[in-house]
């Protein structure tokens, strides 16, 4: 197998995994509000991310642990907001009507979206850090492929989901439906946020 394609693997294997950033996606992509800025803001980060890995800074960030506490708590924080607000609209069905409580700038959705991928350790644990160091056991000639294979994962992976959740708009013409997906996603947020506080 080829360094791309194991990247591809091995960052699809890492991204696919339900957190804070994949639900905002998926509930602008079922909103079907900004959907383009906030995939090209998730892939965007995500290359800047591996390829900043591949480059180094993985090593220079676990030797400053307090970096990683800094984004931690502050993404908790953050996080744990994002989930207050996701239960309160489950808990208010009047208020919930189709795109209701996606981020209805283009402006909101890519600063939401910013804060779920730099306040998140864990991304820079996973792009930073461990595709960083595997990208760096194929070589010279290997390591940039093997991150052009991780990058490529993130921009399929982030496209599928945005515009695949678009499929989902006649399931979510009933209230109900916005009730249970924001009933999910506050508890969600809620796990990741505890989560990062106690881990």
């Amino acid at each position: 197998m080829s360094s791309a394609a194991v990247g591809f693997v091995t960052s699809l294997s890492l991204i696919v995994a339900i957190g804070a950033q994949n639900a905002f996606v998926l509930r602008q992509g079922v909103a079907r509000r900004h959907v383009v800025p906030v995939v090209a803001v998730c892939a965007a980060a995500d290359a800047l991310l591996i390829g900043a890995g591949i480059a180094g800074l993985g090593a220079a960030l676990t030797a400053r642990p307090w970096a990683l506490d800094v984004a931690r708590y502050g993404g908790a924080a953050f996080v744990l907001a994002y989930g207050a607000l996701a239960a309160r609209r489950a808990l208010r069905p009047s208020s919930l009507v189709a795109g209701n409580g996606a981020a209805t700038t283009a402006r909101a959705a890519v600063l939401a979206c910013l804060g779920f991928t730099f306040l998140n350790p864990h991304v820079y644990l996973d792009t930073v850090v461990l595709l960083g160091a595997l990208a760096n056991q194929h070589g010279d000639d290997g390591r940039w492929l093997y991150g052009l294979g991780a990058m490529t994962a993130s921009v399929t992976w982030f496209t599928a989901l945005g515009f695949g959740a678009r499929s989902l708009g006649s399931v979510f013409e009933r209230p109900g439906a916005w009730r249970l997906l924001d009933g999910l996603i506050a508890l969600v947020m809620a796990l990741i946020g505890v989560g990062l506080l106690v881990g």
